[in-house]
């Protein structure tokens, strides 16, 4: 039985727009295998959805919701023909260039959000041999000259008083105090989030502290917009009841292709929130929210 598979020269498949993506395609067979030819086609795009809640909201969305193609391309690597017995690979090269006046966004796997590049190759076959195709997907970054990551660190102090979202619930707190310093609120996606928080008082015991990242998605159009909010990770960073005034460090890599630098376009934005949260016994927990502005890969010293 013949198969049919694609090997990139990157191992770790990670491009940049502008290079030449390359690769073999690999036809391997214990016999000859008699094909119609071999198509190689790429295939870059965008793909946007609206969460459950906004279903119904903005009938324009929906009349217009198709995948924004970001790169597109076909080649014909082999024509009919008769490949023999054992392996034959079949080299291929293709540019890297956006469609038009568009560009290249990271690859990005989100929930209503899907930024996906992939390489797919077909060969056909005789009347009543079955069609063969293989797909992969590889990864597109941006390069290190974009503009670089200003570093601001982020001071905080967090009271009660100072929780629009529990004045508005009309919450009851506990009385406490926390303060801290994130490092920065832009931050490079290939280096780790970091800061320090401290508890300088807390009138019921804490059950843990953790902190969440949050990646906040909006689709829509002309119309309307929706804006969904869910989570990527949490990491917790003290447990029990902690000391205070003690420094706990803040440390949280950013989790490739669940994560993108900051982008905003027409239809779609993509954005990242931090979350401190102090859990108490009692199941009710604070939440401090950071913005954050997430940059490329590069990041100033």
């Amino acid at each position: 039985m013949a198969t049919l598979d694609i090997k990139l020269k990157r191992v770790n498949k990670i491009y940049h727009e502008g290079e030449v993506l390359a690769g073999v395609v690999i036809v391997q067979s214990k016999t000859d295998v008699q094909h119609q030819g071999i198509t190689l086609t790429i295939d870059g795009s965008v793909n946007l959805q609206l969460s459950s809640k906004s279903v119904g909201l903005f009938e324009a969305f929906y009349n217009s919701v198709k995948p924004i193609q970001l790169l597109t391309g076909s080649l014909q690597v082999a024509k009919p023909g008769k490949f023999p017995a054992g392996k034959t690979e079949l080299a291929f090269e293709f540019p890297l260039k956006a469609k038009g006046s568009r560009k290249l966004f990271e690859t990005y796997h989100g929930v209503f959000v899907n930024i996906q590049y992939t390489v797919k190759a077909d060969m056909k076959r005789p009347l009543l041999a079955k069609d063969m195709a293989k797909s992969i997907e590889f990864i597109i970054e941006y390069t290190d000259k974009t503009s670089k990551a200003e570093v601001k660190p982020v001071p905080f102090t967090v009271t009660p008083q100072t929780l629009q979202n529990a004045k508005e619930q009309k919450v009851s707190l506990p009385k406490f105090k926390v303060h801290g310093t994130l490092d920065s609120s832009s931050c490079s996606i290939t280096k780790p989030l970091t800061g320090h928080v401290i508890v300088d008082e807390c009138a019921v015991p804490i059950k843990s502290v953790e902190v969440q990242l949050v990646r906040v998605e909006t689709c829509g159009c002309a119309e309307g917009y929706a804006r969904d909010a869910t989570e990527i990770q949490n990491i917790q960073i003290g447990e029990g009841d902690i000391c205070r005034g003690i420094t706990i460090p803040i440390h949280m890599v950013f989790p490739r292709l669940f994560t993108c630098p900051t982008v905003a376009t027409t239809n779609f934005k993509v954005g990242k929130i931090k979350e401190l949260r102090p859990h108490y016994p009692d199941i009710h927990y604070l939440l401090v929210f950071f913005v954050t502005h997430v940059q490329p890969i590069c990041m100033s010293t």
